[in-house]
């Protein structure tokens, strides 16, 4: 028995040494935002209509980047569907106001949407799962995931974490 440990200890020592992800040749640099730069950021974002802009967006190890944005959608505009045919996730941090989101299911009269934008848009969505959601709560979209808000209780504001594998996200 204890020569049987021993071979698995010596065959599975190299395993574990080419399981690790060598370190960059430059250290990378650790990325902050601030509660002020935040709370700036969304309050100087137009009321008028949807806002979705950058934060930040920068490069990260493993060779992709992520990118964090900020976006106002007022209750009179709440928007309709959208799909986004790519592998970049949405993460949704909601920091004010309440909704109801639906993801999945079947996207109503998908248009492609405006502009060199490679996202589709919709009126809606059929057999979608809905949530309310209010400040505080995250939900996870990945690409390629139909998303709605069909309802919104008031103005809402969140962040988006995008991290983007496909390096599509342009650096700020």
């Amino acid at each position: 028995m204890k020569i049987i440990t021993a071979f698995m200890l010596v065959m599975l020592l190299p395993v574990c040494t080419l399981a690790q992800t060598p370190a960059p040749a430059i250290p990378p640099v650790a990325t902050d935002i601030t509660a002020e730069e935040i709370q700036a950021f969304i309050a100087n974002l137009p009321r008028d209509r949807v806002s979705d802009l950058p934060i930040r967006t920068v490069e990260v190890t493993g060779n992709y980047r992520i990118g964090v944005f900020g976006v106002f959608r007022p209750q009179q505009f709440p928007g309709g569907s959208n799909l986004h045919p790519v592998n970049t996730t949405e993460i949704y941090y909601m920091l004010e106001g309440s909704a109801v989101l639906v993801t999945g299911g079947t996207m109503t009269d998908p248009q492609p949407a405006p502009g060199a934008s490679l996202s589709i848009r919709g009126a809606g969505i059929e057999g979608g799962v809905s949530r309310r959601i209010k400040a505080g709560d995250v939900v996870i979209i990945p690409g390629h995931t139909p998303h709605w808000f069909s309802s919104l209780d008031s103005d809402i504001s969140y962040l988006i974490y995008r991290p983007d594998p496909d390096n599509r996200l342009e650096l700020k």
